[in-house]
């Protein structure tokens, strides 16, 4: 059994737009295709971080 609470499990940020730019980059997620195929192995701390940076991401690619 986990250590981790449940309400703490960080979920697949996944929104079910799956299309790659140029880039290899989800326009729907804003994971990179490395990300994605990483992601179930990545712990929770390591999930956080991505999903911090995706919002960065999201909110840069908005601006440009």
């Amino acid at each position: 059994m986990s250590s981790i609470e449940p309400a703490l499990l960080i979920r697949n940020p996944c929104v079910a737009n799956c299309c790659l730019d140029e880039t290899d980059v989800c326009l729907g997620c804003h994971r990179t295709y490395a990300e994605i195929l990483a992601w179930h192995k990545m712990s929770e701390l390591e999930k956080v971080t991505l999903v911090d940076a995706l919002i960065v991401r999201a909110i840069e690619r908005k601006r440009n």
